[in-house]
């Protein structure tokens, strides 16, 4: 038996720039929803779309970057609108 040698793909450093691109994302969703909805989900948003299309070890994160960015979309305008907070 002739054995094959593996190789092992050190994660590169795209793929953590992206990881910790989703990561910010997510956390500035979350802070959005009390705080100007309209002027932060955007840019999360945004952030969490350039770590899907670099893809990676990190594109779960993303992707529930993407779908936690959204929710957080309605809900933040939702409570914006029912406390009379600026949107924007």
């Amino acid at each position: 038996m002739s054995a094959q040698p593996q190789q092992h793909a050190s994660p590169g450093t795209a793929e953590t720039i992206a990881s910790f691109m989703a990561a910010i994302s997510i956390f500035a969703s979350c802070i959005a929803v009390a705080s100007r909805p309209g002027r932060l989900i955007p840019f999360a948003l945004l952030l969490a779309l350039i770590a899907a299309a670099i893809g990676g070890r990190g594109s779960r994160l993303a992707a529930w970057a993407i779908a936690i960015g959204s929710v957080c979309f309605v809900v933040g305008m939702a409570v914006a609108v029912i406390t009379d907070n600026p949107i924007f």
